[in-house]
């Protein structure tokens, strides 16, 4: 019986790195979304503008850049964070499932043992 216990006290310990793991996940997510986002409003804000040059900021110092140029570096940043993004929600999902059978497992374990306590 006590083994019973403390092995749902550890799939319950499990179950709460999970979540932790998820919430951290959930923050980098967001983080690369708002990130993507700033570079797709400054793809937009470039494929609108006349001038063929404009300002790429490169260590605090503003630089002159061909258009041409910042379209191609946005667009490879935009690209690599959706791969990211993209990666992150696989996680998710992964982790996702594994939460939701060990809480399944937890849940049975501890129906299982309120059974047996009763029954005695």
């Amino acid at each position: 019986m006590p083994e019973i216990k403390e092995q749902i006290q550890e799939q319950i310990q499990e179950l709460q790195s999970i979540e932790q793991n998820l919430q951290l996940f959930l923050q980098q997510k967001q983080a690369f979304q708002v990130e993507l986002n700033e570079s797709v409003n400054a793809l937009s804000e470039l494929e609108n503008t006349k001038d063929p040059e404009a300002f790429k900021i490169i260590s605090g110092i503003m630089v002159k850049t061909p258009i041409d140029s910042l379209k191609k570096d946005l667009d490879e940043k935009k690209n690599l964070l959706q791969e990211r993004v993209k990666a992150i929600e696989r996680q998710e999902s992964l982790l996702e499932k594994k939460s939701v059978e060990l809480r399944e497992n937890i849940t049975k374990e501890m129906s299982s043992q309120e059974n047996k306590d009763e029954s005695k």
